[in-house]
């Protein structure tokens, strides 16, 4: 079994997000900024997930992703899953022609038994167990952020007024007025 970067990505952006979901609505720009993930390919892996209902979205100014569930009552399994992420070691993908003949090949059973084990784990792992594990390494988590834009030390420059012609044939014209 190889877990690509969707599963990877997914399982991440979800602990992101249950970490601080508490705050309200979390949006993707936020994760993807903390995580170093594509936002085009978090937009991606949350409308999967949206469809399997681990997220909810709210839409308009605060909005973003809260979960769609209790951490505790989701899985890794769950999660990789949702984002058609597949767990097969084996080669022909369970189908059980391995060698493309209908035939199984000699570690057939052993690549199945190797898939049970590993949805076994991944769903005694939930995604709360996660958390509390990042927690458990001292993992700051920053306060709310303000709902309106913060207010910038740096002034405002306002652009100066200039009583001047702005082509050359208004400087042109206003010689000729002169």
């Amino acid at each position: 079994m190889r877990l690509t970067t969707k599963g990877r990505f997914a399982v991440t952006a979800m602990i992101d997000l249950a970490l601080r979901q508490n705050n309200g609505p979390v949006t993707l720009a936020a994760i993807s900024q903390r995580q170093q993930i594509s936002l085009s390919y978090l937009e991606q892996l949350f409308g999967k997930l949206r469809r399997h209902e681990l997220v909810e979205s709210t839409r308009g100014p605060g909005g973003g992703y809260t979960l769609g569930r209790k951490a505790s009552e989701i899985t890794v399994a769950d999660i990789i899953v949702s984002v058609d992420e597949p767990i097969d070691a084996t080669q022909c993908g369970g189908k059980e022609n391995c060698h493309g003949d209908g035939g199984r090949c000699m570690t057939h059973e052993l690549w199945s038994a190797l898939n049970q084990r590993m949805v076994e784990f991944l769903d005694s792992v939930t995604l709360q167990k996660l958390v509390d594990d990042q927690l458990a390494k001292g993992m700051q988590i920053e306060d709310k952020p303000a709902t309106k834009r913060a207010i910038s030390s740096a002034p405002v420059v306002k652009p100066i007024r200039v009583n001047a012609p702005n082509s050359v044939f208004a400087l042109g014209n206003s010689f000729a007025k002169q």
